[in-house]
């Protein structure tokens, strides 16, 4: 199991993210034909929109899996919505005609819980770790087992736009979960 404070980090920039799924797409053009990406929810979120426009796939499915509850340790995989049986069904079943498009494969649970589901799939990410890599037919960068990557939406900077005080909900306490709190620099912009 990886940890937050593991002796290797890894930050990714936007712009790095964004080369690296380019890349990514380049690496998948010859590979197969496929007639749906699969992302994993959250991270393949970002990475699949680039390799489906780059690809020209328009038919996209999520499979939503949970597995770090806290951004910080890997815990227990939750299904919170499998993938469609009419997906897994296209060329004849088993997945055979689906990208799968996750941002890492740490340990491999959750390439091996979406693999059960699309068994014939191609599964390619972003980063691959060790002991996740033999479930991976595609990857742009292997890191160490020990190595934390911190993506570029789960930045210290990215996580206190989206949240009041650090560790608070939307709005701050006491607040709606709905209002969003906004933060202005000495312009008042």
């Amino acid at each position: 199991m990886s940890e937050p404070r593991a002796e290797k980090a890894f930050p990714v920039s936007w712009d790095q993210f964004h080369r690296d799924a380019r890349a990514l797409a380049w690496r998948l053009t010859d590979r197969g034909k496929w007639e749906a990406i699969v992302c994993v929810t959250r991270g393949g979120l970002v990475p699949a929109a680039v390799i489906a426009r780059e690809l020209g796939i328009r038919l996209i499915e999520t499979v939503c899996v949970a597995s770090y509850h806290d951004y910080q340790a890997q815990g227990d995989l939750d299904v919170l919505k499998p993938v469609g049986k009419d997906i897994v069904d296209l060329a004849g079943g088993n997945g055979s005609a689906v990208l799968v498009i996750d941002d890492l494969v740490d340990t491999g649970r959750t390439a091996r819980l979406v693999r059960d589901m699309v068994p014939k799939c191609h599964y390619a990410t972003m980063y691959a770790k060790p002991a996740g890599r033999p479930l991976v037919d595609t990857f742009i960068t292997e890191v160490s087992q020990d190595t934390w990557i911190y993506f570029p939406w789960a930045t210290r900077s990215s996580r206190r736009s989206r949240r009041g005080r650090w560790g608070e909900p939307l709005g701050g306490r006491g607040q709606s979960r709905c209002c969003v709190h906004v933060q202005h620099d000495r312009r008042g912009r």
